[in-house]
């Protein structure tokens, strides 16, 4: 039973983390082609992105770090069940 609600915790905080991953996107294409395109395939010119354009960012990352820590939290609270 709690590995159902782990789980469904975990799909929750993965659907979380999608939505801010998409929105950062469609923020960096709404700037410009270059800017998404460079933040789909480069991975650190995210982070650039959300220095330089942190009005824009900041609530799309944010929500996608909700999302992470969910996953983290749930990793962290979840039973071990590799050592049954």
């Amino acid at each position: 039973m709690s590995d159902t609600i782990g789980m469904a915790i975990m799909f929750l905080a993965i659907g979380i983390y999608l939505i801010g991953w998409i929105w950062f996107l469609v923020a960096a294409f709404r700037e410009s082609i270059w800017w998404g395109l460079a933040c789909l395939f480069i991975p650190i010119v995210q982070l650039i992105f959300l220095i330089v354009h942190w009005r824009e960012a900041r609530k799309p990352f944010f929500l996608q770090l909700l999302g992470l820590v969910i996953i983290i939290v749930a990793i962290i609270i979840s039973p071990n069940t590799a050592h049954r």
